[in-house]
């Protein structure tokens, strides 16, 4: 496996803008969330963020073929149908971040920062992407 310098230096500023941004406080992601009540639209210019760079350099990988640092062909989704499963596994993930205030990239800054809840919450996401490959694989049998 290839040490990728460029990958960590990513990954530890995207942890720590989750930190600063308060992504990986549940109690702040629930105020967020909790529209009908003590509303925090603080989060809305975190995501607001996120999406508004996402859409730039989205835009520009679906003109180029090659990932700007590994030179490796990129594998943009094409996939536009909104089925089923989109649906269900959207609201799925949905309710679970309203009901634990956390979501995959904030349980594992959560999990470095030596969070008992971040833990958890990362430790029922596998089991539950690993009974869903169990699942798919079965599926793909049938």
């Amino acid at each position: 496996m290839k040490f990728n310098l460029f990958g960590l230096f990513s990954g530890v500023l995207f942890g720590l803008g989750l930190i600063l941004a308060g992504m990986a406080n549940p109690v702040k992601v629930q105020g967020f969330l909790d529209i009908a009540g003590l509303w925090d639209p603080s989060l809305a210019f975190v995501m607001g963020g996120g999406i508004g760079v996402s859409m730039v350099f989205y835009a520009k990988a679906k003109r180029t073929s090659l990932s700007l640092l590994t030179k490796e062909a990129l594998k943009v989704p094409s996939n536009t149908l909104i089925d089923k499963r989109l649906v269900l596994g959207s609201a799925a993930f949905g309710i679970g971040w309203g009901i634990g205030g956390i979501c995959p990239g904030p349980a594992l800054v959560a999990v470095g920062m030596g969070s008992l809840g971040g833990v958890l919450f990362t430790v029922a996401m596998l089991v539950g992407m690993y009974l869903f490959e169990i699942i798919e694989r079965r599926n793909a049998k049938a």
